[in-house]
Order: C-alpha cells, then sequence, then structure tokens
C-alpha cells in the first residue's frame, strides 16, 4: 500500500521550489544581464501546480478512507495556505518577468 504522508512533504518541497526559483532570478537579475529562463519559470509554475495536485490527492485518500475529522481539521487552513502558495508564486514571476523587462529595456 502506498503511504499518503509522503504527499505533503512532496507538496512542501515542490511549492518551496516554486517560490525558490524566481527568488534567485530576482536576486541575480543584475548579473544575469537580462537572461530569464522561461523554461526555469515554467518549471516554478509547474512546481506550485504539482504542489497544489499533491494536496488535493491527499484530500481524496482522505475521503476515501472516510477520515472526515482530518478533512475538517486541515480543509481551512489547506484552503488559505493554497491560496498563499499560487499568488506568492504568480507574483514572484511577475516581479522576475518585469526585471528582465527593464533590463533588456535599458
Amino acid at each position: 500500500m502506498i503511504d499518503y504522508s509522503w504527499l505533503n512533504l512532496g507538496s512542501l518541497i515542490l511549492g518551496l521550489i516554486a517560490w525558490l526559483i524566481p527568488f534567485f532570478g530576482i536576486i541575480r537579475h543584475k548579473k544575469s544581464k537580462g537572461n530569464v529562463s522561461l523554461l526555469l519559470l515554467l518549471v516554478s509554475v509547474g512546481a506550485c501546480a504539482t504542489a497544489l495536485w499533491f494536496q488535493i490527492s491527499y484530500n481524496n485518500y482522505l475521503v476515501h478512507i472516510q477520515d472526515w475529522t482530518a478533512l475538517m481539521d486541515t480543509s481551512p487552513t489547506l484552503n488559505w495556505v493554497a491560496g498563499i502558495l499560487l499568488i506568492g508564486t504568480l507574483t514572484l514571476n511577475v516581479v522576475h518577468i518585469v526585471l528582465y523587462k527593464n533590463v533588456t529595456t535599458k
């Protein structure tokens, strides 16, 4: 049988990856001389989407085993954490793109 608790750890790691990729791109935007990798931005958004899918899969597992108490305890927190992850990832990627545009237009 699969240990579904790994989905939570995977979600956390992927969420951190989703934030760290554009964060380091923002820090290094002057050193990179305007080189932004579209692939890295897609990896960041993909990591965010996969992290959210892991959480949905874990909730599906809780429904499957009918652990309603766990669902009721974790659902409100999961809702706002997922929103923070999504908004944070999109914001960091947009800032990274804007800084890239500013470097290339100078």
